[in-house]
This record gives C-alpha cells, structure tokens and sequence, in this order.
C-alpha cells in the first residue's frame, strides 16, 4: 500500500477533517490524497471511508474507528 485518497465531501459529512491530517502527520512516508468526490455515493451517506491503494475501500461507522483500522492496516 502507497496511496490512501480521501473523499473531502464524506470527511465533511462525518466531521473528520481531523482524519486526513493525523495520517498524514504520522505516516509521512504514504501517499495522502483528498479529492473532492471519490464516486463512492452510496457509501458516502452510510459510513466513513477511505481508498487504500487503487481498489480497495476501508469503512467504518465513526473516524475514531476508521483511523484505528488504517494504522492496523498499516501495521
């Protein structure tokens, strides 16, 4: 894994903005990128998100848990 893209409309909606700065202040050596809309709508009004590495997206109910589950992710 190089890569993690962020959805800027779905950190909005959670309120985790906090999310794509603290990954990107602990895991420098990764690629951080946020666009504005991954495409991913459906999932975008369900729970928080992130693409890790090309296909793969990583959900979580709140950003406490999904920024837990990307450092285990990222060992």
């Amino acid at each position: 894994m190089k890569k993690i893209q962020y959805c800027c409309r779905n950190l909005k909606r959670y309120e985790a903005k906090f999310l794509y700065q603290s990954m990107k202040d602990t895991h420098p050596e990764l690629k951080h990128k946020k666009k504005d809309c991954l495409g991913e709508c459906k999932m975008c009004k369900q729970q928080c998100f992130v693409k890790v590495g090309k296909h793969k997206l990583l959900c979580k109910q709140s950003p406490d848990e999904l920024y837990a589950a990307i450092s285990k992710l990222i060992g």
